[in-house]
């Protein structure tokens, strides 16, 4: 019955090292980073770091590109995502052992995810005839959340031991919402710098907890993970974000920013175990350094083009570079590599009310191939996107702006691996897309809000 029972402990800890990133629904993002905020921004694909063409977006990538804005303004958004996800998984009668169930078991299932709302604020305000630059962000930064329904026929997703094989449904979400003030100098006719502390809000659930050790509190020779992840509050972290901004003053703008990690207090949760008695289990995750290269041109009549490129530092963040397990069958991280990721981005101004957009983002996926069998049931696996948008000007100081997007479906498979052997013919299969619709406006005010904004 030990031998048995070390079989399954084994095989269910396997299993849940390939779901832990489950939570993470694709929603036009580098893994669980959003690539910006707001429907101006979005649209141009999150292209912001040398192509400032709304406070948001500028707050979000590059704060001292908020001095290239025609004047003080306050963007308003909300995001609606709709991420797609399917989890597959494949069984071998092999891998169960004597007495275990004689055939191989195979099943599917789609993630009852809803839709995610993301909101979004950047408030810009330069004083009259000063270099000075003010500014203040509230936007998603990161996040994911996946909803998976307990299944009597897709293996990864039966109860767990000894009434199945799986880990039972699976209930995720992680949210990540930051503060950026930031205060900008227009050191020259053309170079800018900008600086400010980020202060970020995060809630992170996950049931069941995967990063907690399986115990056998019932006696019944079954060590299982324990429910009640959801049970946690909001975390507080913070960190900075630094960047410069040149005119060339003949079309062309460069940029460069650097959003330092955001060091979380440590994550903590109220679980309980088999006998429904509590546990108190935590883990450390940080979101990882993300440094940025932006190259924009105004050269062309009704013209705005730019392109985005960016290293974001998953290898060293906690929680994400970490990976394999604990002595105790706790899951470690889900062993993110370092990514590079680029993004351009055109605005035409058709006429002096309507502006159009569209873009483009790439990301490559975190998962290296050595982890790729434990990270297969993760959806953060996105890495094409487009995007397109319009703003009306309704008056000199009002501006609507409307923006979809879509991720482009992506699939990962493998087999299911142990700590010391793979189980031939096993395999697990996460596919996933995304659509995004947003609504949003701007206004804009002080002495230059009757001018003509540089963005149309």
């Amino acid at each position: 019955m030990r031998a048995q029972s070390a079989k399954w402990l084994t095989l269910h800890a396997a299993a849940a090292f390939a779901v832990v990133g489950l939570a993470s629904p694709a929603r036009a993002q580098y893994g669980p980073v959003l690539t910006g905020a707001g429907p101006i921004n979005r649209s141009m694909a999150g292209t912001a770091v040398a192509t400032p063409i709304d406070a948001t977006g500028a707050l979000f990538w590059n704060p001292a590109a908020t001095t290239a804005l025609p004047g003080s303004s306050l963007d308003f958004g909300l995001e609606f995502l709709a991420p797609h996800t399917q989890l597959a998984s494949t069984l071998p009668a092999s891998s169960f052992g004597p007495g275990l169930p004689p055939t191989t078991l195979a099943g599917s299932s789609s993630g009852d995810n809803g839709v995610f709302p993301l909101p979004s604020v950047g408030l810009v305000y330069r004083p009259d005839d000063s270099c000075v630059t003010f500014g203040l962000g509230l936007f998603a930064v990161a996040g994911f959340g996946v909803n998976y329904a307990a299944s009597g026929s897709n293996p990864i997703l039966t109860p767990q031991p000894p009434n199945g094989l799986g880990l039972g449904g699976i209930c995720s979400e992680l949210q990540v919402m930051q503060i950026a003030p930031t205060v900008a100098v227009q050191l020259t006719d053309r170079l800018s710098i900008g600086v400010g502390p980020t202060v970020s809000l995060a809630r992170l659930r996950l049931d069941p907890l995967l990063i907690a050790a399986p115990d056998d509190a019932n006696g019944n020779g079954f060590a299982n993970y324990p429910v009640g992840g959801h049970h946690t509050r909001i975390n507080w972290g913070g960190g900075f974000q630094a960047g410069a901004f040149y005119d060339m003053q003949n079309g062309w703008n460069l940029g460069t920013s650097l959003k330092s990690p955001q060091w979380f207090e440590r994550f903590q949760f109220q679980s309980v175990n088999e006998l429904g008695r509590p546990r108190a289990d935590s883990i450390n995750v940080e979101l990882p350094l993300i440094a940025s290269a932006g190259l924009g041109y105004t050269g062309f009549d009704r013209w705005i083009i730019g392109t985005d490129w960016r290293y974001i530092d998953f290898a060293n963040a906690a929680g994400f570079g970490d990976q394999g397990y604990a002595a105790t069958g706790a899951v470690r991280g889900i062993g993110f590599r370092s990514i590079f990721a680029a993004s351009v981005g055109a605005q035409y101004h058709l006429s002096d009310c309507l502006s159009l957009r569209g873009g483009y983002s790439f990301g490559q996926n975190p998962i290296p191939d050595s982890q790729s069998i434990f990270n297969v049931a993760s959806p953060t696996i996105v890495e094409h996107t487009i995007s397109m948008g319009a703003s009306y000007q309704v008056t000199h100081a009002l501006m609507l702006s409307f923006a979809y997007l879509h991720s482009f479906e992506n699939s990962v498979s493998g087999p299911l691996v142990l700590p010391m052997a793979t189980i031939p013919g096993s395999s697990i299969r996460s596919t996933t897309s995304a659509d995004m619709f947003l609504v949003g406006g701007t206004v804009r005010f002080g002495p230059n809000c009757l001018e003509s904004p540089n963005y149309q």
